[in-house]
């Protein structure tokens, strides 16, 4: 007899996985960008900062993509 059900993994766990290290690598490049005072490595935490900011929104509209699919496929 079964009293709990094992829990489902959602389909996209691999991207939720994904934006959450994406996440974190975000907030330590604005760590960074706080620290450093020399004008090559503030370049250089700025771009860092926009390049994982748009992997960051890549990640986003993959999930949104991946949600609305699932939507439509259970509307069918």
């Amino acid at each position: 007899m079964l009293f709990f059900r094992p829990k489902k993994e959602p389909a996209n766990s691999a991207l939720l996985a994904e934006l959450a290290r994406t996440k974190v690598a975000l907030d330590t490049a604005y760590s960074n960008f706080e620290n450093v005072v020399d004008p090559d490595l503030i370049d250089c935490s700025i771009y860092e900062v926009n390049a994982i900011q748009q992997r960051y929104k890549y990640l986003l509209r993959q999930l949104k993509m991946d949600e609305d699919a699932a939507v439509l496929s259970k509307a069918e």
